[in-house]
């Protein structure tokens, strides 16, 4: 890690304060528009945290530095969450927070490489990150770069072919400096995953792909920065996934309950309330 990258992590802050204020930041920015796809951005906090303040290599001061891990948005609707941390790691000013979703803005609603420093990829289409993915770390192989290349996707995109052919050449390539990051939080548009094209056994299912798999708690810290450990120290020539199961709106319990969590409803007067009990569960 550069010595910038150091200065992050070994903060005095700790990744559940991390965590807790990426959360806070994707509901104000929520509250500026009132609406945004709160649900998946609480859910993915904790992942978020362990990814920038501890697992990644970055300077903050210089987005585009290219000993960079890369960290690809495959899901472009998770954008608010990943100007949360974007803002929380120094790369985004805080101060843009207001802007999200504006005519102009360097944050807009679903995520564009072109408007967002740190944003490495357009999302959204779901079903092509991965496969941006082998080939950014195919490329950072042939140049000798030993940074890593992260993506992470949503369950539903599990039911994409076009994932799974990027599995398949991930493997085929060796692709050890690959590390996807599936957020698997059961929900879709249309409703559960599961019960639109499951996808289970999942971790057989990817290592039947020829990847190193684990699949753990997303809302355990302990148990996200673990798997990251084990996933970048792994030592075979094989690509790494990790399965995150997460909670839709975690941290907001009258959230968490919504039948309905993939747009999840806030009322006007449920944004301050939502901040109101995220701050009587703020981290020391």
């Amino acid at each position: 890690m550069t010595l910038a990258g150091r200065a992050v992590a070994r903060s005095n802050v700790s990744l559940e304060l991390r965590a807790w204020n990426i959360r806070r930041k994707a509901l104000l920015m929520g509250q500026v528009q009132g609406q945004g796809y709160i649900g998946q951005a609480l859910g993915i906090a904790d992942v978020l945290a362990a990814s920038y303040f501890h697992a990644l290599d970055y300077r903050p001061e210089d987005p585009e530095w290219e000993g960079r891990d890369r960290f690809l948005l495959s899901i472009g609707h998770y954008a608010i969450a990943l100007y949360a941390v974007l803002m929380e790691a120094g790369i985004l000013p805080e101060d843009e927070l207001q802007t999200y979703g504006m005519d102009d803005s360097r944050m807009p609603m679903s995520g564009m490489a072109s408007y967002t420093p740190g944003m490495e990829i357009t999302g959204g289409s779901l079903g092509h990150g991965l496969g941006i993915a082998v080939g950014m770390a195919m490329g950072l192989k042939r140049k000798a770069n030993r940074a890593f290349v992260y993506n992470l996707m949503s369950d539903g995109e599990l039911g994409e072919g076009s994932t799974w052919e990027a599995a398949m050449s991930g493997a085929h390539h060796k692709l050890d400096n690959l590390i996807c990051l599936v957020d698997f939080n059961d929900q879709q548009a249309d409703g559960k995953s599961t019960e639109m094209l499951c996808s289970e056994p999942l971790t057989e299912k990817w290592e039947a792909f020829g990847w190193h798999a684990q699949r753990v708690n997303g809302n355990d810290l302990a148990a996200v920065v673990e798997a990251f450990d084990k996933a970048r120290a792994f030592k075979e020539l094989k690509p790494r996934v990790i399965i995150f199961d997460t909670t839709m709106c975690k941290g907001v319990p009258f959230l968490e309950s919504r039948e309905i969590t993939h747009f999840v409803r806030v009322e006007a007067d449920e944004w301050d309330k939502a901040r109101a009990i995220l701050e009587e569960g703020k981290p020391a």
